[in-house]
């Protein structure tokens, strides 16, 4: 089997079968037919298998009862969608019924063992990961200059979430002149041998020095000493070329189309 194909089945195998099964702290999860159903997050969100099982009026019947369930509890939701999965016509029903697509990522893996170790990125730059509460109020300080966040409400969100982490996630910075200039997370999927690479910003000014790539290094290096096995990104086309450099393998494509109470 092709290595694409193989990481894809590993993928799908391991990954796709947990975001069915299991729930983030603070967050529920209900099931529908095939799909799994999480509220209590910053937006609800909704996944299946790569293969739904249904098509034509019986989809559509699906889709229609998540707005439903949304609707009743006016939240906006996500339904994340993978380019290989079945039927091939999800899309066009989302469209159909009010989902707007949002950007469109690929899907990279790489086993551990064939991520190529990065350099330090200069002398004047520690990365190292967050030990404290005070770290993740300085993350949330640098999402809120990165993204325009709300900083109130990006730190009640990584408190909370420290709080009720069961050591699944591990935050990264990138510290220069006493402040963080870059940031990232490791968050294992309990029950697989896999760990997703979520969370990047880095401050405008210090784009293309070399701190995605020493960020991603040292998830690795936390990752390998977690007893992970894989390593699974969802990348927008600038992280992409330097993800390939560093041994990961594009398998898919994933959209997320969302659906507000506000735009019924």
């Amino acid at each position: 089997m092709p290595d694409a194909a193989r990481l894809l089945a590993a993928y799908d195998r391991e990954v796709r079968r947990a975001e069915l099964t299991q729930a983030e702290p603070g967050q529920q999860l209900t099931v529908d037919g095939p799909l799994a159903r999480l509220t209590g997050g910053r937006r609800g969100f909704v996944s299946g298998p790569p293969d739904l099982g249904v098509t034509g009026g019986p989809l559509d019947e699906l889709i229609a009862r998540q707005r439903a369930f949304f609707a009743a509890r006016g939240e906006e939701f996500e339904w994340k969608t993978r380019s290989h999965d079945r039927p091939a016509e999800l899309p066009e029903r989302l469209l159909a019924a009010g989902f707007a697509p949002e950007e469109t990522e690929t899907v990279l893996v790489a086993p551990l063992d064939a991520v190529a170790a990065s350099a330090p990125p200069s002398t004047d730059v520690v990365v190292r990961e967050a030990d404290s509460c005070d770290d993740l109020l300085r993350i949330a300080t640098l999402s809120a200059s990165v993204f325009g966040h709300d900083e109130a409400a990006v730190a009640a969100d990584l408190l909370a979430r420290a709080r009720a982490d069961a050591g699944t996630t591990t935050h990264v910075v990138a510290e220069a002149d006493g402040r963080f200039v870059a940031a990232s997370r490791l968050e294992l999927v309990p029950g697989t041998r896999f760990a997703g690479l979520w969370g990047g910003a880095t401050l405008p000014e210090w784009r293309g020095r070399g701190l995605y790539r020493a960020l991603v290094a040292h998830r690795a290096d936390a990752a390998r000493a977690r007893g992970v096995a894989y390593l699974q990104v969802d990348a927008l086309p600038t992280s992409r070329p330097i993800l390939e450099r560093l041994g990961f393998t594009a398998v898919t494509e994933t959209t997320p189309y969302v659906w507000s109470p506000l735009s019924r």
